[in-house]
């Protein structure tokens, strides 16, 4: 539980180098996210743990959201790809989005995925960053600007299309999803993700 105050600064050694303040940043900002979530996680409270400046957030990350995805071992950025995400019709957005996302991914031959994975299945704080991830940081804001209802559940069942892709097709490495090309991929998932960003839930109870 926080005191109200801000947490204490590591104890400063040597001067670090740049890839040391990096590296101490999202470290601290793991613990940070993890005892105060995604909204109490402030970018000063962060750089105090990690004992820099917290202009030292921006440079390294672009900002807290930069940070977030650098700390959750996720891709991208959202401030920089929901701006891009939401341009254009509403009712392409699900394409968009897992076309970014495989995209990406494919890239870096799913290594960033795999290594949020292991975070997960040995760390308890992986899953609730995942989860800030999926209910505040992405979706969860891409939902209430396109003022959507029940945005909860709908930002939980974009969760499931989206790591559950990147599961199947980078960790398992199921077949055919896993040597499918990135358009096939957008064809057979985009319409699924489509209906929980946009689609009637009416159907589903609750």
């Amino acid at each position: 539980m926080s005191s109200g105050i801000e947490d204490a600064p590591k104890r400063r050694g040597r001067r670090r180098s740049g890839e040391d303040t990096r590296a101490a940043l999202v470290a601290a900002a793991r613990e940070v996210f993890t005892e105060h979530g995604y909204s109490g996680a402030t970018v000063r409270r962060i750089a105090t743990r990690a004992g820099v400046d917290p202009a030292m957030v921006n440079h390294w990350f672009g900002g807290k959201e930069g940070l977030f995805s650098a700390a959750v071992s996720i891709p991208v950025n959202p401030s920089e790809i929901i701006p891009k995400l939401m341009e254009g019709d509403p009712q392409h957005l699900g394409e968009r989005m897992v076309r970014q996302f495989v995209t990406v991914w494919d890239a870096q031959e799913g290594g960033a995925f795999m290594a949020l994975m292991r975070g997960i299945a040995t760390h308890e704080e992986s899953v609730r960053i995942l989860r800030e991830f999926i209910t505040s940081v992405v979706f969860g804001r891409m939902i209430k600007e396109l003022g959507m209802n029940r945005p909860e559940l709908r930002a939980a069942l974009c969760g499931t299309q989206i790591v559950g892709l990147g599961m199947m097709r980078y960790v398992v490495r199921l077949e055919p999803l896993a040597s499918a090309d990135r358009e096939t991929v957008v064809a057979a998932v985009a319409p699924n993700l489509q209906r929980y960003l946009t689609g009637d839930l009416s159907d589903v109870p609750g």
